[in-house]
């Protein structure tokens, strides 16, 4: 009994360990959402990987690193009409560890000609106690 006890106490800890780490993870993506909405692609980048090892995919293939990736959504959305209103739909949020986490949703980007949009998946880190996204793949 005391054995049953002992995993369920762990199975407890580990559940709101999770829950707060994935809300974690959500209020940084708020801040990314707030970010694009001000024509601030320097601060959505702000929660990713500041590495040459963080991979985008997206639909011209695989980058890799945080300066490719902030280079490519400068040329992507080169005004704030381009970028537009960003909206993230969260489907399913995950910890799979205390300092993993796993994202799937949908984006949308409401702008004045046309709506468009897609699904992503986010692996998010925490790396020196701060959540990053290390891999994220859009489409």
């Amino acid at each position: 009994m005391k054995s049953i006890l002992t995993l369920v106490a762990f199975l407890l800890s580990f559940h709101l360990l999770s829950q707060k780490e994935v809300e974690a993870v959500k209020s940084l993506m708020n801040k990314q959402q707030q970010a694009w909405n001000k024509f601030d692609l320097e601060g959505f980048m702000e929660h990713y990987w500041k590495s040459d090892s963080l991979k985008f995919i997206g639909s011209r293939g695989l980058t890799y690193g945080w300066q490719k990736t902030l280079d490519n959504y400068k040329k992507s959305y080169p005004t704030s009409e381009a970028m537009g209103q960003l909206v993230f739909d969260i489907n399913s949020a995950e910890a799979l560890s205390s300092s993993v986490v796993y994202v799937i949703g949908k984006w949308t980007l409401h702008k004045k000609e046309k709506d468009v949009g897609g699904y992503f998946t986010l692996l998010w880190k925490k790396i020196n106690k701060k959540w990053v996204i290390v891999a994220d793949h859009t489409s």
